[in-house]
Order: C-alpha cells, then structure tokens, then sequence
C-alpha cells in the first residue's frame, strides 16, 4: 500500500515539475523578460572578435611616383591542427590519455588510426610543398618550428593553470607575462617530475586562439606557384593560401636615408607609440618605420587601424568597426632628378677626388621645396633589415643622411654671409680694400690660400682690376680678406647673422598632418659657437668662423638653404620636404639691395669671369646660352678635408635653385665639388626646374 502511493507521489511530483520547467522555458522566451536580457548579456561577454587587417600607405614623390608601397605577397599557410601530427610529444600525450579510459583498447586503436591517417595526409602536404623548390628537410623544421612555438605556450599555460611557484611570481612583481619559459619550465618540471603526468597536462590546453590560426609554410614567389597552390591543395583542410603585405621600394638605394624602411616592430619605443589601442597596437606579425627617415616619422599617418568584427556565441555580429587604411605622405622630393644625381656620383670617373662620401641639396628658390636630398653612399632599402648589421659596421656610414645629419666646416663658402654681415654692420664698404700681400700671415692669423700655393697675394692678382675689394675677395675667395673682415665684427653680431640664415638650428621638415605626429628627421643643427658652455663666439676666433673654419660646423642642408635666402633677395623661408606641409615660417632678413647687389656680384664672378675659383669648371658648360646665370662659391677645409660648392641658378623669368655640394676627402672646391654642381646644375635645366621654357 505504502509502496504504490510513493509510486503516485513521485509520478505527480515530476508532472508538476515538468510543468513548472516548462512554465519557466516559456517566461525566458518572452522578449520583454529580465531572463531575457540576462542571457543576451551572457552571449555578449562570451563574445568572439575577429580583427581585420590594414594596409599601409604609400610614400610618393613630388610627381606621383611610389617610393614606397605595399604588395601582396602570397603564402601557403598551414594550420596547427594539422601540423601537429609530426609532434611526438602530442602523439605520445594523445596515446597516454587513451590508455587511461576504460575502453583502452579500443581508445588507444582509435588513437593510433587518427595520428597515422593525419601523419599520412601531413607526408603527402609535404611532399607537395617540395614543388615550390624546398627541400623536404627544410619544410619539416618549419612545421617543427610551428609545432615548437605553440607546444611551449601550451607548456607555459599548463604552468600557469597549475598553482606557479609564489616566490617567481614575486620575483617578477607579479607580471606572469614576464617571466622567461625556462623559468616556468623549471618550475613546472619541479612541481610535476613525471613526464607523463606534465604531458597530460599540456594536452589540456586545448583553447588557446594560437593552435586555431594558421601559420606561414612557404612564400608563393610567381603566379604559376600560386595556380599550382590553389590545385594542390584546394580541398585541403588546414592549407589555405593567404596574401601577406610585403613592403617595397621600387627606387631601391635612391634616397634611402630619407625615405627610410620597415621592420618587425620589436622595440619598446613602438609598441608605447599606440598603447592602450588595441586595433593601432602591433600585433606579432606587423612592421613599422625603422628609425631614421619618412617611415619611422610618419609611421602614425602611414599606418591605419586594423578594423575589428565582434560576434556573440550565436555568431551573430554585435558590433563593428570600419578599418581605417593609412594614409599617403607626398613628398617634394623628384625621385627620377634624384636617382639621375646619385647614378652619376656613382660614377667616380669624372673627380679625380671623389670618395664614396658625397651630399648634394637642391631646393627650389620660390616655394622652398627640397627636389633632392642625397647621401653617398646608399643603400637597398628592400634589402636593408637582411644587410643591417654589415651596413651599420660600414666605417663610410652609410645609414646617415649626410645632408641633414652631418656636421660639417663650411669653409669659404660662409663668406658671403660674412660680407652680408659686415656691410650691413657697416664694418666695410663694397670698394674698401684690405690688403693681400704676397707674405706669410702673422701668428694666430689664415694664411691667404694662394700664398700657400703660389707664394702670391690677391693685392698682385687685382692690381689693376679695383684691388682687393669685396667682390673681388668673393671672386677670389681671400682668407686674409675675410679673417680680418670677421674680426671686426662684434662677436654676438656675427653669431646673430650666422644665426639669421639658418646655421645654428634644425629645420621644421616635418609634415604635421596630425598631432600624433611626434617625430622628425634625425637633423644637426651646427655649432655657431666656440664651444664653450656660455655658447658664444671667442672673439680670436671670429677670424677662422671669417673662412668657415674653427669651431664653426653645419651641415648641407643649411648651406642650400642660406643660398636660397640670398637668391630670393634676403628671404629665409623653411625648406619643405612634405608637400602636405606649407611654409609658414618665412624671415625678411632686412639686407639692403646694395649688400645683396654686391654679394650676388662676387658669386657671379666666381663662375663667369676669368679669375673666378670656379670660372675653368663653368666656362664650357654654355649656361649663358640657355638662358641661365649661375651664383655660386667653392669652399675647402682641412682637418678634416672637404670640398664644397654652394650657390644658385636663375634663368630669365626668375625660376631658381639653389644647391650646395661637399665632397668628403676633397682637396679643392673648385676642382672636386664644383664640377659636379655644374654638371647637376644642368640636370636641373634639363629637368625644366630652370630654362626649358
């Protein structure tokens, strides 16, 4: 009796509860229940994300040309689930746990069929990968490689899940992230000495986004590789082929310093650059700009932002974000002018002098904007991560951008600027003469460069041509002239005109098209002082700054760009490398027509009339023919041993540029660096910068 009502008490009890389950089911299917909602918000905290890649901009010249670019380059990708059948340690952990179950037997068979059918499907992938010109010894550490990478993260989280030692996690200040694998191999080997037993537990680890994604195998190098792939392996599960970004320079070694290169972003400096944003942060696989050049400094215009799709367990998108592609940077460089310059000071036939060190600037008068900036030597920017370390190692400094980041002594060519500062000072005048004997200077003082060579003096040379007067001291580029001119001009006055047209400081040149924008080109600004911690001009040395000797150091850049002031009328504008950027800072020097008049005198004369330093290299090139008169001024130093030219062009509408020349090793301005000015300079007319028209 007892035993039949226990029987109907407990078949009521469950038809209540079945209806209570299913009164339940339905209150959580309502739309507007709060169960509802709770279960909405559950799917969306298990979401799943998938982030979409970006491409990189293009960095282009003045006219459109790509300097730099991305382009796909195609790889077979192979998938850890497929690749880890030639790991033992994952067959050996696979066979350990089938041996443990209750049905052993059949669990383990079961086993040893799954590894030989994967191990056998892997032999054949591999078998095909050897047509792309492998060999099979070199696939197979690759898969090993893979295979390696995921088994020690495995190992790492088995380590980790498993109660770590709290005297490491200590050491390392709790940063778990930090701590080296073998570290957490050592402890993990400690806590658990058997090796089957840590096997199992690695098995475990089973979640991880790594063991999902697929891996890089080959590089697909033509299009018959890429057909052949796709027939290979197109129903092939865990094989897929997937284009890469790979950066290129279509240039190659032609303005390398300055446009600059990518590379694994490793450093610390550029992973902080976009921390705390997950979709601008790099992941493991991505570049950035290597430090120095446009890459590196507008890494954060070229860049983008990956976009990101996110799913809830459903696979239902909740929300998404748009990739943002980076954005291209123009650059006022002509690239084809450039790579004509370089080819040609390649060429070291045509300077009996000419070492590998050469820079050259040429900038457009009217806008500023620099159409070459070249360093010798150079090198293969689609080469240079594999090259690195020999090219930093090259004692001829190949990775330094000499026209803005190499301090050199200007030698004659600052005497204009010298003359501009005592005229305008009215420490001289224009027919003042100083002599120029035909004797040794006094202790302390230059000796006149053609006393040295000729044991003459510039009072013999322009006897009967005006005397040793300012434009014929340019002309002739006399020592003595202007060591003694230096001299009389107060100390800080000097360094303010030096200062005026540029020496002294670093140009703005970079495009600041965002304020993320941190970064500029690694430049010099010179040293316009005696060296001395109160940053002036020892007055004794005023006479060595007087031929562009002593402490007095610029660099190329400069030197173009305070000719370019004088050739504009005594404006100084900032040179521009970015055609995105505009010249706002522009400088009236305040130099009266008279000063500029007599100056621009001198410098023609040193290039158009018989007695000027440069006047043999210029007189065959027929520039007066073709519309175009030349300014300039030679230069050369020792210790260290330089040549230069420096100077402008202008044809008869007032088109001009200015450009400056130094040869590293050079003896002799006029026969080492104004030859090539010449021959540049006409580049430049056959460009259509000047003439042409």
């Amino acid at each position: 009796m007892y035993d039949k009502r226990i029987k109907i008490f407990i078949i009521l009890s469950a038809c209540l509860l079945l209806l209570c389950l299913l009164r339940l089911t339905q209150m959580q299917l309502l739309p507007d229940s709060s169960i509802q909602d709770d279960i909405a918000k559950l799917k969306r905290q298990r979401s799943m994300s998938r982030q979409l890649g970006t491409v990189r901009g293009k960095i282009l010249d003045r006219k459109g040309k790509v300097l730099a670019g991305d382009e796909p380059q195609f790889q077979l990708h192979i998938n850890y689930r497929l690749s880890c059948f030639m790991d033992e340690r994952l067959r050996r952990a696979k066979l350990l746990k089938a041996a443990r179950r209750d049905d052993a037997a059949i669990a383990s068979a079961e086993v040893e069929k799954e590894l030989q059918t994967g191990l056998e499907d892997l032999q054949q992938i591999i078998d095909k990968c050897t047509y792309f010109g492998l060999e099979r010894a070199d696939i197979e550490n690759r898969i090993k490689t893979i295979n390696n990478r995921i088994w020690n993260l495995r190992t790492f989280l088995a380590w980790r899940r498993n109660d770590p030692n709290s005297n490491i996690l200590e050491k390392y200040n709790n940063r778990i992230n930090s701590i080296p694998l073998s570290v957490a191999i050592a402890d993990f080997k400690k806590k658990f000495p058997d090796e089957d037993r840590r096997l199992l537990l690695v098995r475990e680890v089973d979640d991880i986004a790594e063991m999902d994604k697929t891996w890089p195998l080959l590089e697909l190098k033509t299009d018959d590789d890429i057909f052949t792939a796709q027939l290979e392996f197109m129903n092939v599960d865990g094989i897929r082929i997937l284009p890469k970004a790979h950066r290129v320079y279509p240039y190659g070694d032609t303005a390398a310093q300055t446009i600059g290169w990518v590379g694994p972003a490793t450093q610390e400096t550029d992973r902080q650059l976009f921390a705390g944003d997950k979709l601008s942060s790099y992941l493991e696989d991505e570049v950035c700009g290597r430090e120095d050049g446009v890459e590196y400094v507008c890494e954060t215009i070229l860049r983008g932002r990956r976009g990101e799709v996110i799913y809830d367990i459903d696979r239902k998108v909740v929300n998404r974000t748009e990739t943002q592609f980076g954005k291209d940077v123009s650059l006022t460089l002509d690239i084809e002018f450039q790579q004509r310059i370089e080819n040609y000071l390649a060429d070291c036939t045509h300077n009996r002098n000419c070492e590998a060190a050469v820079a050259v600037v040429v900038i457009d008068v009217a806008t500023g904007d620099i159409l070459a900036l070249v360093s010798m030597p150079a090198f293969d920017l689609n080469r240079v991560r594999y090259d690195y370390a020999a090219l930093a190692a090259d004692p001829n400094e190949p990775l330094r951008n000499r026209a803005i980041n190499k301090l050199y002594p200007p030698g004659s060519v600052v005497k204009p600027l010298i003359l501009i500062a005592g005229l305008e000072t009215g420490k001289i005048t224009p027919d003042e003469i100083i002599p120029c004997p035909a004797q040794k200077a006094p202790n302390g003082w230059p000796s006149c460069w053609i006393y040295n060579k000729y044991h003459s003096g510039h009072d013999d040379k322009w006897e009967y041509d005006g005397g040793n007067n300012a434009r014929n001291a340019i002309k002739g580029s006399c020592n003595i002239y202007f060591s003694r001119l230096a001299d009389r001009i107060d100390p800080s006055v000097l360094q303010q005109w030096l200062f005026k047209f540029g020496y002294g400081q670093i140009s703005s040149l970079v495009a600041r098209r965002s304020s993320l924008v941190a970064r500029d080109l690694r430049q010099s600004p010179g040293t316009i002082s005696s060296g001395n911690p109160e940053g002036i001009i020892v007055p004794p040395e005023r006479r060595y700054f007087g031929i562009g000797q002593g402490n007095l150091r610029v660099t190329p850049l400069q030197v173009a760009n305070a000719m370019a002031a004088i050739a504009r009328g005594g404006v100084l504008k900032q040179p521009r490398l970015f055609k995105e950027m505009h010249n706002s800072e522009v400088a009236a020097l305040d130099i009266s027509p008279q000063t500029l008049d007599v100056v621009r005198d001198g410098m023609s004369s040193v290039v158009n009339e018989p007695g000027g330093t440069a006047y043999k290299e210029f007189a065959p090139a027929g520039f007066v023919g073709q519309d175009i008169k030349v300014y300039g001024k030679t230069g050369s130093t020792q210790e260290p041993d330089n040549a230069w030219f420096a100077g402008f062009a202008e044809d008869g509408t007032g088109r001009g540029i200015a450009i400056a020349v130094v040869v590293e090793g050079g003896q002799s301005g006029s026969g080492d660096a104004a030859p090539l000015a010449r021959d540049i300079i006409q580049f430049c007319i056959e460009a259509e910068y000047i003439g042409g028209l």
